[in-house]
């Protein structure tokens, strides 16, 4: 019995000599073949960079919806106002027999699908004709356009102020589940109604311009209240009559002009004091840096690319540099935090950061996020490393920063912009949404976060082989 443990004990002892040389002989044929200019390496480095805020004067005006109203909050008095075309009725025709003194009204309609503010204070709406020009379809227009240079603001074609408090439900519509939508109804005056009345000729939407070139609506008092304008359309209210057998029927009837995607609406806003407010907050670029919407304040980061670029190619020597990953958590400092009357003002739900060279083209162009120009970031709830509640946004930039390296010349600095905007998704299929459109963002948001001195840094983990 005990030769034959002894006879298994040198078999054991055996089989790992063999398995020790052949593993010693693997790893020395590796290392034999691979020459060392050819081992792949990977580093780390974190890199500080700058952040501070700057004024944002107009942006392009092409949301789907529009403020409307003055409102005043901590950054400052917006204004806001609407000038729209109305959408041509091609090939529509009157009955026969339509006459001016067929109208019995014409009244122009609003819905607001929400408003920020004081819900009970009051705000007084007039509307203009567009007498001066009018908006070409296929041109991109500025929130900062001036308002002169389309309409006289001569007479307005309501009878009086229209006096609107969002909480009120005059005009409101009731769905079949008792669900309201919102609405304003202004009724035009005589003069205004004879007017649009007398266009009859709906060929084309250019000849329509030509006849009629659009409205102005602004408040004329009130600064506690927005409304967010969702649907705009005149109604044309007539009667006419016909003969059926022997008999004179008279029939009511309503033609509407909508205010839709046909045509050009475009939102006008002006921040008053907005100069003082931008230094104010400007002072505290060293802790907090702010992006508020619509057409408020971006905050600018200065990465620097050219003592990135230095480093990684220093480090990696001949070899082909690659950013693996390349993340800035951008954080938010006022979700669910404020206080009194700007509590309802929160941050944006989508933040862009795109390379400034690259905005102007960008939103003109409707372009949709790449790793070579923006890149998307949603509002994330998190918990730190002590489990207290955090919210952020989340940039990776590594394919980012590998395509500026693979560039001829870089910038010693590379400027980033990080913008508030509005997501479309479309959805592919039952588990997958993409994203179909990214604009500017027209609502009320403020975002607070960390400046770049108050703990953003930017971490690179990059390899060259």
């Amino acid at each position: 019995m005990n030769k034959r443990f002894a006879c298994i004990g040198w078999m054991l002892v055996a089989v790992l000599c063999l398995w020790t040389a052949c593993k010693n002989d693997v790893t020395t044929t590796g290392e034999s073949v691979l020459d060392a200019d050819d081992a792949i390496v990977v580093l780390v480095d974190t890199f500080a960079f700058q952040s501070a805020i700057d004024s944002c004067e107009a942006i392009i005006s092409q949301a789907d919806s529009f403020l409307l109203g003055e409102i005043e909050t901590d950054y400052g008095l917006l204004r806001a106002s609407i000038l729209t075309q109305l959408a041509c009725p091609e090939g529509y025709k009157y009955p026969e027999g339509f006459t001016v003194d067929s109208v019995d009204s014409i009244c122009l309609f609003m819905s607001y699908s929400s408003w920020v503010g004081d819900a009970n204070s009051p705000l007084a709406i007039d509307v203009y004709k567009m007498d001066k020009n009018t908006f070409r379809y296929s041109s991109t227009y500025a929130t900062d356009l001036n308002i002169d240079d389309y309409c006289s603001r001569n007479k307005s074609i309501l009878t009086n102020h229209r006096i609107v408090v969002a909480s009120e439900k005059l005009d409101s519509i009731a769905s079949s589940t008792g669900v309201y939508t919102p609405m304003v109804r202004m009724r035009v005056n005589d003069d205004f109604m004879r007017d649009f009345a007398s266009i009859q000729s709906f060929e084309s939407q250019e000849a329509f311009n030509d006849l009629f070139k659009g409205l102005l609506i602004e408040t004329s008092f009130g600064s506690a209240t927005m409304l967010n304008i969702s649907d705009i359309a005149l109604g044309v209210f007539y009667h006419f009559s016909y003969k059926k057998g022997d008999r004179d029927t008279t029939v009511n009837d309503m033609k509407a002009f909508y205010a839709n995607s046909e045509v050009r609406t475009v939102n006008h806003l002006t921040y008053g004091d907005k100069k003082a407010w931008i230094e104010k907050l400007q002072n505290d670029s060293d802790t907090y840096n702010y992006i508020i919407a619509p057409a408020g304040a971006y905050t600018r980061m200065r990465i620097p690319m050219a003592q990135i670029a230095d480093t990684i190619f220093h480090k990696v020597g001949e070899k082909r540099p690659y950013v693996n990953k390349a993340e800035v958590l951008v954080a938010v400092e006022n979700k669910e935090t404020e206080k009194g009357r700007n509590a309802w003002l929160q941050p944006s739900n989508y933040m862009l950061m795109i390379k400034e060279s690259s905005m102007e083209r960008f939103f003109k162009n409707k372009e949709l996020p790449t790793d070579t120009c923006a890149l998307l970031a949603s509002l994330t709830e998190g918990v730190d490393s002590i489990g207290n509640q955090i919210f952020y946004y989340s940039y990776d930039l590594s394919d980012f920063l590998t395509n500026q390296l693979r560039q001829t010349s870089n910038d010693s600095t590379l400027n980033m912009m990080l913008v508030p905007v509005t997501v479309g998704t479309t959805q592919t299929s039952s588990s997958t949404t993409t994203v179909s459109s990214v604009l500017q963002q027209q609502t009320m948001s403020a975002t607070k976060i960390r400046s770049a001195k108050n703990g953003m840094k930017l971490e690179i983990v990059y390899s060259g082989f």
